[in-house]
């Protein structure tokens, strides 16, 4: 494949959303450096960056961007690449024996195109039915939070989530939906400020049509507070 060719499957992969893995690609060497050294090497390569777009970096407004970014990019937006950073996902016994689904909504979502490293900003919609076991609340929100902290294909989100969820519970009756703005494509390419992208991943019961439509009616549901 010559240079041309590879240049051109790399903009079809990123202008059609494609994914590869339904795990985050990574290097097996990608936590031997520490997120100390990490900041340093992104802090130079930024100031390269910024430097061949031939911004001036003695401004005072730019001098400190590519240490912002190189702290914003490990210990904040991609921060959920590091295993270390996962919430302790404790299960409980169902001791009050609540037996229905259980429907936590609008999670809010930010979290990165991995093509263009370009925001994704939406909700997800999480449930789950017990099969004897139950988790903080709190905990589903923190699971969303550190696999969105990635770059990420929204599809391999919503099916992280939902594995990882299945997995602290112990049960396959796990569900998530995310409808989410790609900054990608709202801000950039077709530059469509209006669409928005929804995906789903159903386990268990919630591929049963009518346990599947109880989940999208509650989430219809008006919160008042």
């Amino acid at each position: 494949m010559n240079t041309q060719e590879q240049l051109s499957d790399i903009e079809y992969v990123g202008d059609n959303h494609i994914g590869t893995s339904t795990d985050t690609p990574l290097k097996e060497n990608a936590f031997l450096l520490t997120d100390e050294e990490k900041m340093k090497l992104i802090n130079k390569n930024v100031y390269e960056i910024m430097d061949i777009l031939g911004l001036d970096l003695t401004d005072d407004s730019l001098k400190g961007t590519p240490h912002r970014v190189s702290k914003m990019f490990v210990k904040e937006i991609f921060s959920g690449l590091d295993p270390k950073n996962k919430p302790k996902m404790s299960s409980f016994d169902n001791k009050y024996k609540y037996g229905e689904m259980l429907v936590e909504k609008n999670i809010t979502v930010y979290s990165t195109c991995e093509h263009h490293l370009l925001p994704i900003v939406g909700r997800a919609h999480v449930a789950y039915i017990s099969s004897g076991r139950v988790i903080g609340l709190s905990k589903m929100n923190r699971i969303v939070d550190y696999y969105a902290k990635r770059p990420q294909v929204q599809e391999r989100l919503t099916m992280q989530i939902v594995k990882e969820l299945q997995e602290a519970l112990d049960t396959e009756d796990v569900a998530c939906i995310i409808d989410a703005k790609h900054l990608c494509v709202n801000s950039r390419g077709i530059r469509d400020i209006e669409s928005s992208t929804v995906t789903s991943e159903f386990g268990g019961q919630f591929k049963n049509q009518n346990v599947k439509r109880e989940f999208l009616d509650y989430i219809k549901l008006k919160t008042e507070v």
